[in-house]
């Protein structure tokens, strides 16, 4: 086993790192979700948390870790008799994204269940987790299924596997740490509130931090042992610390001054429920405990509060978690300070003497104690787009010349660029679906075949058994009986009689969106509501679970704003600083859907894909393609409905004279076509069988 990189050469974080202990001083605060960007020590940090955990001392040959001294009655190895217990460090069980139920649960042999009428159990990682850390990078790529026995089992305390009337239950009480870059997509409100405390991470921007981490990442991977060797001492030292404040735990008192600056914190910040409350007077009581006091003073509260909250108040993916510091600060000094004066020498931060730099993989949220603020330098504004001029006949910014005497917003028309505007309110939209039964994954749009939802049929299992449909091995079994020799009440099964059980859910799609970002669509308020419409969207695909990408044509061809990704917001924030202008190669949208669709489909072709094109309608640029703009698109949206594409067609033609070209768009595509008002939810009946009845039609026809 290869030397773990110490928790005390962790460079900065003192969050991430204060977090962590806080745990490991008391589980009962709920785990920690750190998140942040590659590269910031977060796996890490980690990692190197189990060494500092006091040994736990297991009944011998017990594969569920029960305490000598308070077996679990309902342990499936027991029942244990009275004896001496046998010391082990306490571990680390990682979970990896691609792991199935039945590994992280456990699994029953079904065969031997249903042949001999034992209960063969494997313990799962929850098991191996029992009385350590399990840690789940990448959390919010899990299926959620997963997430939910996991969190479950971190609420209980114990876990069930429930299999054909077969009960196991088991003890399962770990430290639950996620990790995770929100680049790669947000987990769902109701997961984040499930974690105890969150932790923000950040590389550091001080050179002097990044040089100092990667001068001990590189004497780590030189010599492990000897760099361990070096911080052997501080280890030990945070280790006796967390055993002292483990002990000093029961004694900590949380006054009423506490209590009540914990409830007006919650109520203040508008949180949900009651956990934040429950989960900020734990981590409070710890930092007390931490400390080395016995009772909880406002610093202590605040501190929580930091920790405890910001995951807490988001209302959707596209706000930023985050804390108004002087907003706790009034709140707090509400009350008043009846309780002792902090004491005159500060408590050490923990983490070893040498906290003054960065994440041994290059990230750090706070400043060194002696080298002054160390705050990200923000990107710089975006470049301000030209004002809308009046019409003076002069040429557009695109490359392609207009008629002089053509309207600003005519088809012939091109229009200078303009600044990003901002976007309407979002509103709730109706479910736009793909036909037919995919295997995609796990999600809540189309119908799909998974793992989990309501049985459907059965079939014989491909590898190993892990959905029994009972009356179908039993039917399967029947007529073989007397062959077998059958001579009593039991049924004589054999492993040829196992069927698996069919079940139906719900899969995650890719949606991609078209969006037009030509003159014609640069009036303000027209693209203020496109762009709330598009957010709406993206809202649904998160509740959804799908992938999202987004392109946008204007002046001479298309552009790929964001790749397919499962970060909505990032979808959000490149939406909300899309600028327009310029005349509109409609074709060269296609054209790019096209070629992004070709390549996702080999990277995940059980991903299917649903297009959303936001556009009037209008093509007046072929850009470098050449030839007649509205025969070009026409061609292009053809070969998309003749490849079996799902599309829809968001009409954003305003005004009493319309054209109808959206609905001849449609038509082409082989999807309905949708006007901005109809998107709606209360207004857009019918929309999922028109999804279905047109697709349908387009390849009866094809």
């Amino acid at each position: 086993m290869s030397t773990p990189y110490p928790f005390t050469a962790v460079v900065g974080q003192s969050d991430l790192r204060l977090a962590l202990l806080l745990n490991a001083v008391s589980p009962a605060v709920g785990g920690v979700l750190v998140r942040g960007e590659k590269g910031t020590a977060k796996s890490t940090a980690v990692r190197a948390l189990s060494a500092l955990l006091p040994q736990v001392d297991v009944v011998p040959g017990c594969r569920f870790s029960c305490a000598p001294g308070a077996p679990d009655p309902a342990c499936p190895d027991g029942p244990h008799e009275p004896g001496p217990g046998t010391a082990r460090p306490a571990r680390m069980v990682e979970l990896p994204v691609g792991a199935s139920e039945d590994r992280l649960v456990g699994a029953l042999d079904i065969e031997r269940a249903l042949a001999e009428g034992v209960k063969a159990f494997e313990p799962g990682l929850l098991a191996d987790a029992h009385r350590g850390i399990l840690y789940v990078d990448e959390v919010n790529l899990l299926h959620d299924h997963l997430i939910d026995l996991l969190l479950d089992a971190a609420a209980m305390g114990a876990s069930y596997v429930e299999r054909e009337g077969v009960s196991v239950r088991h003890a399962a009480r770990f430290l639950l740490v996620g990790t995770m870059n929100p680049e790669e997509g947000e987990l769902r409100p109701q997961l984040l509130d499930r974690f105890g405390l969150t932790v923000e991470v950040a590389a550091s921007r001080e050179p002097a931090q990044r040089v100092e981490v990667v001068r001990r990442r590189l004497a780590y991977e030189d010599d492990p042992a000897g760099f361990a060797s070096r911080w052997a001492d501080d280890e030990r030292e945070i280790r006796a610390r967390v055993v002292a404040a483990r002990a000093l735990l029961p004694k900590v008192v949380l006054g009423d001054t506490s209590l009540l600056r914990i409830a007006a914190t919650c109520a203040g910040f508008e949180v949900d429920g009651m956990r934040a409350d429950i989960v900020m007077a734990r981590t409070a009581t710890a930092l007390a405990a931490w400390a080395g006091r016995t009772e909880v003073r406002k610093e202590d509260v605040r501190q929580a509060a930091l920790l405890a909250l910001p995951h807490r108040r988001r209302r959707n993916p596209f706000d930023a978690p985050g804390l108004d510091e002087d907003q706790l600060d009034r709140i707090l000094d509400g009350f008043p300070d009846d309780e002792p004066e902090p004491d005159p020498e500060p408590e050490p931060e923990p983490g070893g003497p040498d906290d003054n730099g960065d994440g041994p993989d290059g990230g750090g949220q706070r400043p060194p104690q002696d080298g002054g603020p160390d705050q990200p330098s923000e990107a710089p504004p975006a470049e301000p787009g030209q004002e809308p001029r009046p019409d003076t006949g002069s040429p557009a910014q695109d490359p392609e010349p207009a008629r002089a005497d053509a309207p600003a917003d005519s088809p012939a028309a091109g229009a200078p660029e303009q600044a990003p505007v901002r976007a309407a309110e979002p509103f709730r939209t109706k479910v736009l679906s793909v036909p037919g039964l995919g295997e995609g994954a796990a999600g809540r749009r189309s119908r799909a075949r998974t793992a989990h939802g309501r049985t459907t049929g059965s079939q014989r299992p491909r590898g190993q058994l892990t959905k029994l449909h009972l009356a179908a091995t039993v039917q399967a079994a029947a007529p073989h009986q007397k062959a077998r020799g059958r001579n009593g009440r039991g049924l004589v099964v054999r492993k040829d009689d196992l069927r698996q059980a069919t079940r139906e859910g719900r899969e995650g799609n890719l949606v991609l969106f078209l969006v037009d970002a030509s003159g014609s669509m640069a009036a303000r308020q027209r693209m203020s509501a496109v762009k709330g419409a598009v957010l709406s969207l993206l809202l649904d695909a998160y509740q959804r679970r799908d992938k999202v990408g987004l392109i946008t044509f204007r002046g001479r061809g298309a552009e790929l704003a964001l790749p397919p990704t499962s970060s909505v917001d990032a979808a959000a924030a490149r939406l909300e600083q899309l600028p327009t202008g310029g005349r509109t190669p409609l074709a060269a949208g296609l054209l790019k859907a096209h070629e992004v669709l070709r390549i996702e489909r080999l990277r995940d072709p059980s991903r299917r894909p649903l297009l959303v094109v936001v556009t009037d309608g209008r093509a007046t640029s072929a850009g470098e393609l050449g030839g007649d703009p509205r025969e070009l698109s026409g061609r292009s949206a053809r070969m998309l409905a003749a490849q079996g594409l799902t599309s829809v067609v968001v009409d954003c033609e305003t005004g009493p004279v319309r054209l109808g070209l959206a609905g001849a768009l449609a038509a082409d595509l082989g999807g309905p076509a949708v006007t901005l008002d109809g998107l709606r939810a209360d207004s857009l009946a019918g929309l999922v069988n028109n999804v279905r009845t047109a697709s349908d039609t387009s390849r009866r026809a094809a």
